[in-house]
């Protein structure tokens, strides 16, 4: 056995990736936590333009992990996200004989990909709720520039399950700056959102300083982004 830190064993099967970390978080230690926001959009081909071995890995937990998991020698750091605080409790079950999702709640917007030679199961979130995990973190930790070119790629997004995660997240802001990144792509699902039906709020939010105010969600955004804009903000 080797001990990758302390209080941590594992058996010696090459070099540790992250990917075996969150696995054994997932399905030996059945801790309820998924890959998500651009690490998912990542791994799940939108973002083929940057770099292929991400050195941020981006989780959602309901619950908190063990310290354990930072002192890893890896060379991705963790970072974990409050998934309560954004979206409704969410739920998926693994079979660890076959390796297959033996269960996930209808609303959770999770998914299982099959990982490395063993085809060890990985949850991590859908593209639709990874994208508003990724709006979450506009403008500090992530940019808008991502954002644009992110939505502008995800062009086979399921209308209803994004209606589901829009109707159910807690965030304002997320809400607002989807409407405004859809929109700005004309993405044919579009047609299969009611956004009659998603709360947006009230006041205003400054997400750019010096950036230009969208009345319509009553956010302010990076001027950059509407020099060539067609769509009438």
């Amino acid at each position: 056995m080797e001990q990758p830190t302390r209080g941590v064993f594992r058996r010696p099967r090459g070099e540790l990736g992250w990917e075996q970390v969150v696995i054994s978080l997932q399905t030996l230690l059945e801790y309820p936590v998924s890959v998500g926001g651009r690490t998912a959009l990542e791994m799940e081909g939108y973002a083929h333009y940057l770099s292929q071995a991400p050195t941020i890995v981006h989780l959602y937990s309901d619950v908190k992990l063990p310290s354990w998991l930072f002192k890893l020698q890896l060379e991705q750091t963790f970072i974990v996200h409050n998934r309560l605080r954004f979206l409704p409790q969410t739920h998926i079950s693994v079979d660890m004989k076959t390796f297959k999702e033996m269960s996930v709640d209808k609303e959770s917007a999770l998914l299982l990909r099959p990982w490395g030679h063993w085809n060890w199961p990985l949850v991590l979130s859908t593209p639709e709720r990874a994208y508003l995990e990724l709006l979450e973190e506009l403008p500090d930790r992530e940019t808008f520039h991502l954002a644009d070119v992110m939505m502008e790629g995800l062009v086979n997004l399921s209308p209803r399950r994004m209606q589901s995660l829009l109707e159910n997240t807690s965030s304002i802001k997320v809400k607002r700056l989807f409407f405004f990144f859809a929109e700005r792509h004309h993405h044919r699902w579009m047609t299969g959102i009611n956004s009659g039906k998603v709360d947006f709020g009230a006041g205003k939010r400054m997400l750019a300083k010096g950036g230009k105010y969208i009345d319509k969600y009553q956010i302010t955004v990076p001027t950059e982004l509407l020099k060539d804009d067609q769509n009438g903000f």
